[in-house]
């Protein structure tokens, strides 16, 4: 394993830090590169997952062909012929014939708050999940798939009764958009601290995490702008990206020689046929990647930012307050200014345990987009509640409560990361992204083991998420794994123990396989 230093980036007459077990100098971090974040498989593994989705798709064919001579009805598709489709063809087929009969794994409604235990509602299906059927029970599981990061995902607390006491002050929603009423007193406050919080001049929130991506990116971007995109950046950075009307290339994941290529390639040609400087090139990169559980190489995209005078938009949704010693996300991570990044993007509904998401940076970028934004202009403001939700949960993060539960949360969640990280390679499990990220994409790879290690553990009352294509490529579906500060060390261990038997049950150990194949 080589190690890379960002000799460029550190100065030699500096302090030596320790976080996480990483030796950190001066401002940025002296980091290995991790070449464990995406591990490889045995090829016998590959070729059976491959051969196990050619097989399904031949059955696919041969129940549509059955379906056509009125001999085989279950599962047809509500979408008429006469009708005009939004979606390919393959998408229709994929979701009558694979989708369909294993859904009864996504979408599980629940009764209660996702805080580290949470109550599932009982449901089974006697048509192949074409429709479920509710006995009235409920199963109490271990949450091992929301993204309740510190914990705040709770149904009491300092939290909830403020949240109360907001209700009673100003009601459940503002009624308005921005531009006309909904500037509520705690927007205002909640604006101000995200600003404070991330280390930007200013900030705006809005109601919703995917319309904060997808209602901005276009009001800062538009035709003559070129947007280098990283392959694996959530729906909402790509469909903003798409609706901006700017150029847009995709460069390999959080690869920085590729990255590298793509701006000397667009610098030298210009725009398409006329050859004419781009107007604005923006660099659109997430801190922590949901589906791998990578985390941003910024120290090396800053540079490469200075280098080619382009502009920088970090979508912080699952870094922002699950990364850095004070949860200030993956600028503190590194040791970076945020400064050095031109747009901070974040969610609260991750590690603050409320709804909506944030824009942070300049007070000029700011202004500009309190004008031009598709989301200050149309969207509904975020409701009084849920704004202070948001408040009381980052003035515990900050210490601004007058107590150390903020620290000791952040201390908690990366203490229960690495050690569930750890475990589960020691079992033999295949892992993918980096230690430090509390998103942990377990490898399941064929098909028929998605459905079967969601149902297995839930069975055991251990509630997981499983995700495949078209979230994940084809030949790598997973288990999503993501650990909370909320999850004690008991509730881990059991966990863990339940999610070794299934492996073993299911053959989900492939470290161990390929050892032997």
């Amino acid at each position: 394993m080589t190690v890379v230093e960002y000799a460029s980036l550190c100065s030699k007459k500096t302090k030596t830090l320790q976080y996480g077990g990483i030796e950190v100098k001066g401002k940025h971090k002296i980091r290995k590169r991790n070449d464990d974040e995406f591990p490889d498989v045995h090829a016998a593994i590959a070729v059976t997952t491959f051969l196990s989705y050619y097989v399904l798709i031949i059955i696919g064919h041969i129940r549509d062909f059955l379906r056509k001579l009125n001999l085989l009805k279950r599962g047809k598709s509500a979408v008429k012929d006469d009708v005009f489709k939004l979606e390919s063809d393959f998408s229709h087929f994929y979701t009558r014939n694979l989708y369909t009969r294993i859904r009864d794994c996504w979408n599980r409604p629940i009764a209660s708050a996702p805080g580290s235990y949470m109550d599932v509602i009982d449901r089974y299906s006697d048509d192949y999940n074409l429709t479920f059927k509710y006995p009235g029970t409920t199963s109490k599981v271990l949450n091992l798939g929301s993204y309740n990061y510190l914990g705040f995902a709770e149904s009491g607390g300092p939290c909830v009764e403020d949240v109360v006491q907001r209700i009673k002050d100003d009601g459940v929603s503002s009624c308005c958009s921005r531009r006309d009423l909904g500037s509520t007193t705690v927007l205002k406050e909640l604006e101000a601290l995200t600003a404070r919080f991330v280390g930007k001049e200013d900030a705006m929130v809005f109601g919703m995490g995917f319309a904060t991506n997808s209602g901005n990116i276009p009001s800062l971007m538009g035709k003559g702008c070129l947007i280098l995109s990283d392959t694996c950046n959530h729906t909402s950075v790509v469909l903003g990206a798409r609706l901006s009307g700017a150029t847009i290339q995709k460069f390999k994941h959080n690869d920085m020689d590729d990255l590298e290529k793509e701006l000397r390639k667009a610098i030298v040609e210009g725009q398409p046929r006329t050859r004419r400087p781009w107007k604005k090139i923006f660099l659109l990169v997430e801190g922590i990647y949901s589906m791998e559980g990578t985390i941003l190489k910024l120290p090396e995209i800053v540079r490469l930012k200075k280098k080619y005078k382009t502009y920088l938009y970090v979508d912080e949704a699952h870094s922002i307050g699950a990364l850095g010693p004070t949860g200030r996300g993956v600028c503190e991570y590194y040791g970076i200014d945020p400064s050095e990044v031109d747009i901070l993007m974040g969610t609260f509904t991750k590690s603050f345990g409320s709804s909506g998401g944030y824009v942070a940076a300049s007070h000029k970028i700011m202004n500009f987009l309190r004008q031009a934004s598709y989301g200050t202009t149309y969207a509904t403001s975020m409701s009084p509640p849920i704004a202070q939700m948001a408040v009381s949960a980052m003035k515990i993060i900050m210490g601004e409560n007058g107590t150390s539960e903020g620290k000791l949360r952040i201390d908690a969640l990366a203490e229960n990361t690495g050690y569930v990280r750890r475990r589960l390679k020691e079992m033999g499990f295949v892992l993918y992204g980096n230690d430090h990220s509390p998103v942990i994409p377990l490898l399941l790879y064929q098909p028929g083991k998605m459905p079967a290690f969601s149902r297995e553990c839930l069975r055991r009352n251990l509630g997981v998420v499983v995700v495949g294509y078209p979230a994940t490529p084809i030949n790598e579906g997973r288990s999503r794994i993501c650990v909370s500060a909320a999850h004690t060390r008991e509730m881990l261990d059991w966990a863990l123990h339940q999610i070794d038997i299934v492996g073993d049950v299911l053959h989900l150990k492939y470290n161990k396989i390929s050892k032997w194949i």
